[in-house]
């Protein structure tokens, strides 16, 4: 019987205290530090929805400071892409249960 229990379910995801804080980039060209993206593909264009939602799920899922959601991730943008973004489900847990409207959003 394995009585491990999964790294997701133990990890702890950063959430900021106010969706008014992540003043993050909306256009232009993204490139993420290792400790948040340590890919191939660490830089992200904004004008692509795709590499938007990308960048938008590794930023929540690797974030370990405050400062890594508010200088990656806009409040407006969160709001646009929530529903499609692929994350663990304490993730987004954590994010709907400190933001309500997230769930009106998804």
């Amino acid at each position: 019987m394995n009585t491990r229990t999964p790294y997701a379910s133990r990890r702890v995801y950063l959430v900021p205290a106010d969706l008014s804080e992540l003043t993050g980039p909306t256009v232009g060209v993204v490139e993420l530090p290792t400790h948040l993206d340590w890919s191939e593909q660490r830089v992200y264009d904004l004008s692509d929805d795709s590499h938007v939602g990308l960048m938008y799920e590794r930023v929540i899922r690797e974030a370990f400071h405050p400062d890594d959601l508010r200088t990656y991730l806009n409040h407006e943008t969160l709001n646009r892409i929530w529903p499609r973004l692929y994350l663990p489900v304490q993730a987004r847990k954590a994010w709907e249960t400190r933001f309500r409207g997230l769930v009106r959003a998804a």
